[in-house]
């Protein structure tokens, strides 16, 4: 079967399409033949930093559906035919403050979702929801999972909160402002790109401002109830500033640099919260596919390639031209 993998070479030398053997699911697993699969961040960082030449051949990716084709012994939870999402969060089952021991996500150290075919626990498998199309359906499980649980479970948003995200285009970020605006959250976003923020202004923002701009003169002194900051050393201080006492501030990225200067005597007269969010459990998936029916939450799809075109796609997410999520067409 055709697969994107990464060998031999490091960054982006590694990458390439080629054939490899198809696996048969062993009991408790199911194999499942893909229709599509999205590209994250986390793709990216792989192929980049932690995935390297003398590790064994990796299939990259995390996220995929389609249909299952085989199944492990003492599997009853699915059925040969069944169209399914796949859950990249591996070993997380229950709802807790924090992974357990021996959490994984699909794609790094284990074979990933760019290829025609993939093995993975039955449990890591949920129906599609019928009103998804395929690309829809394969491009939103990491992103989608990790914005519900830094929005719900950590953040614990509210109707009524003033949230603010900044840095919009991401994956993630887009679901965050659907989800908080289903929740009944006004919102507010930041962008360095006019096309992003008229973009999230289409898709729901109460209000979209300059990344680069002076924040307190664009929010008018309004102050936040919650802030999702996934941008790092760049952001993080300015956020605070719009930070009501008493607010959160909830983390789950560093794409501009992990560490940063705090003043921590302004941060406890504040009387703020910073709190740390990474993917979410099973529980936590299951939920957040709940949510998106019952509000009919459809991601926002930046572009959709063939496997052949893997070049295209890695480089238009490190370039970070898109808004939403870039998936593959598989089957």
């Amino acid at each position: 079967m055709k697969a994107i993998v990464h060998a031999e070479k490091d960054g982006f030398d590694g990458l390439s399409l080629c054939e490899v053997e198809e696996k048969t699911p062993k009991a408790g697993e199911v194999r499942v033949k893909l229709k599509a699969a999205g590209l994250n961040h986390r793709d990216l960082f792989v192929v980049l930093n932690r995935h390297k030449h003398t590790d064994p051949p990796l299939i990259v990716g995390s996220d995929g559906a389609g249909v299952v084709d085989a199944i492990g012994e003492g599997v009853t939870s699915v059925k040969i035919g069944d169209e399914v999402m796949i859950n990249p969060s591996l070993g997380w089952k229950e709802k807790s403050d924090a992974p357990p021991v021996g959490f994984d996500i699909l794609g790094h150290p284990t074979d990933g979702t760019f290829s025609e075919k993939i093995v993975v626990p039955a449990e890591n498998v949920v129906t599609k929801p019928a009103y998804l199309s395929w690309e829809e359906a394969g491009v939103l499980s990491l992103a989608a999972l990790t914005a519900y649980r830094a929005l719900f479970t950590r953040g614990k948003v509210q109707s009524g909160m003033k949230v603010l995200i900044p840095g919009i285009g991401s994956g993630v970020a887009t679901f965050m402002l659907q989800f908080a605006k289903a929740a009944g959250a006004t919102v507010y976003v930041t962008s360095r790109s006019k096309e992003k923020a008229d973009k999230a202004l289409e898709i729901g923002a109460n209000k979209a401002i300059d990344s680069n701009g002076d924040w307190d003169k664009e929010l008018n002194g309004e102050k936040m109830d919650l802030i999702i900051d996934c941008v790092g050393a760049a952001t993080i201080n300015k956020s605070l500033k719009q930070l009501r006492q008493g607010g959160t501030i909830v983390t789950f990225g560093s794409s501009t640099g992990d560490m940063i200067h705090l003043n921590l005597r302004e941060f406890f007269y504040g009387q703020f919260n910073l709190l740390g969010s990474t993917m979410g459990s099973g529980e936590e998936y299951k939920e957040m596919i709940a949510f998106m029916e019952k509000y009919q939450i459809r991601p926002v799809v930046d572009q959709v390639f063939p496997l052949e075109q893997y070049k295209e796609a890695f480089s238009r997410l490190e370039t970070g031209k898109q808004l939403g999520k870039i998936g593959f067409y598989i089957g």
